[in-house]
């Protein structure tokens, strides 16, 4: 029993690892089932045994993505002493961890109209985990007194809606050159939550 439960992992992991391979390379639209198969070596029953269907093989790996990037960020948090300086840092995160292979994937999925309206939404609520460790670090300042009190949850959207939109620079533009502007915008940010402004301690490299 224990043997056939440590096959069917390593089944999943197989398929899971092929399948992200296929979708960064192809895209979502012409990565198949049976290309999966084929590149797995397990049959098309398999995989949907364990994923029912392409759609939440892909919502799967989406999800390990967003997981894998916030368990980077909480490694790098502890290097931050001030919330001033984990927003810089968490700026410098999202510019270099926003491009990942499954991105366009993920994008074509969301734009497709054959999608389901649940897989859609799935890929959409990922967000809930970056916009979550944004109102962490929100929260910190102003327990700790390095920002006015106010709407943490209005600055956690603005916040996100700014980064998110300044990671569309990252589609045509070299990642180390927009260094500057990424911490620019947190510098613009921190004035309006900081008593009096703040000067520029980001305390992160380029």
């Amino acid at each position: 029993m224990n043997k056939r439960r440590y096959d069917s992992e390593y089944a999943k992991h197989e398929i899971m690892e092929k399948a992200s391979i296929l979708f960064s390379q192809k895209g979502y639209n012409q990565t198949s089932v049976g290309d999966i198969s084929k590149a797995s070596g397990y049959s098309k029953g398999h995989i949907y045994y364990h994923f029912q269907n392409k759609e939440k093989l892909f919502v799967r790996l989406a999800q390990n993505t967003i997981n894998g990037w916030h368990s980077k960020w909480l490694q790098q948090e502890s290097a931050y002493s001030s919330a001033t300086k984990k927003l810089y840092g968490m700026a410098i995160h999202v510019l270099y961890n926003y491009q990942t292979p499954l991105l366009k994937a993920g994008q074509e999925l969301a734009a497709n109209p054959n999608s389901s309206p649940e897989s859609v939404k799935e890929l959409h609520n990922l967000a809930v985990i970056p916009m979550g460790s944004y109102r962490a670090i929100l929260q910190e300042g102003v327990d700790r007194g390095e920002f006015i009190a106010g709407d943490i949850e209005t600055w956690t959207v603005l916040l996100g809606t700014w980064l998110g939109g300044l990671c569309q620079l990252t589609n045509h533009q070299d990642l180390s050159m927009l260094e500057p502007l990424f911490k620019e915008a947190i510098e613009i940010f921190l004035k309006s939550i900081t008593k009096g402004g703040t000067e520029n301690e980001s305390g992160v490299s380029g």
